[in-house]
């Protein structure tokens, strides 16, 4: 029999493809992200402190990383698996070598081809309106690198577990949508995390985008403004310990959750 590797490699590929080929689909999700940066930056372009040449603009751009994965990876991924459910698909895979591991492993590789394409925009947008500074060490390349795949992994599989409580494929997106658009404004990515009740940011430190956007902040802002932060440091060990611990909760969560059909 094919290996899971080998047939989540193989699901990947069909689901990449199977992306490219609605052209609404790859516009939406590659350029939404920085559409929003372009428009909320423009309203918050002003100095973070007076004197400092770092705008809240560019503070806004390295966190909206973090909802350009999350939104792929939770919402996309959600809402695609409840269609696939209603609509017999993996019902129909059921009946093939796929195991629910390759099923989860083609949705992780759709969401890394959909994250390289999403960030480049994003980047290339910010740098080009807001002079969003690129790293010069390899040092931050290879700590974005590392935030890249744990988050991706992460919100992937949260996604996967998220759309088995939705009542139907109509109603995943409004149902996804909610706690994501709640997390952006309470773990720091469309508010500056500064001007946040500490009662609220305590809550949002419980779950992984203050941590990613935390984590993306540290690659592309100057170490000074690590003093913005809850903690008043970029705290890398600690991001990567609870974006891995997420990981291993969404993987636990997907497979005790994950289900062909539409049962209940």
């Amino acid at each position: 029999m094919p290996s899971t590797l080998r047939v989540g490699t193989s699901r990947g590929r069909i689901e990449i493809l199977q992306t490219l080929r609605s052209r609404e689909a790859v516009i939406f999700t590659f350029a939404f992200p920085a559409l929003l940066t372009v428009l909320l930056g423009t309203i918050f372009d002003t100095p973070v402190t007076p004197g400092e040449a770092t705008t809240h603009s560019q503070v806004l751009a390295a966190g909206m990383i973090a909802y350009g994965i999350l939104s792929t990876a939770f919402i996309s991924v959600g809402v695609g698996i409840a269609i696939d459910r209603e609509d017999g698909t993996l019902l129909r895979l059921r009946g093939t070598p796929a195991t629910a591991g390759a099923y989860f492993l083609g949705k992780i590789l759709l969401v890394f081809f959909a994250t390289l394409f999403e960030v480049a925009l994003l980047l290339a947008v910010a740098v080009a309106l807001f002079d969003l500074p690129l790293p010069h060490d390899a040092g931050r390349w290879f700590t974005f690198g590392w935030l890249v795949v744990l988050s991706v992994v992460a919100c992937t599989l949260l996604g996967i577990a998220a759309s088995t409580p939705a009542p139907s494929a109509r109603s995943a997106g409004a149902v996804l949508n909610v706690p994501v658009i709640v997390l952006q404004f309470t773990s720091g990515i469309f508010v500056h995390i500064a001007a946040l009740p500490s009662a609220m940011v305590n809550v949002s430190a419980l779950f992984p985008v203050k941590w990613m956007g935390q984590g993306f902040r540290s690659v592309f802002l100057p170490d000074a403004l690590a003093a913005e932060e809850v903690a008043g440091a970029w705290e890398p060990g600690r991001t990567a310990l609870v974006l891995g611990a997420w990981c291993v909760i969404g993987l636990a969560l997907s497979l005790a959750t994950f289900r062909w059909t539409d049962r209940r």
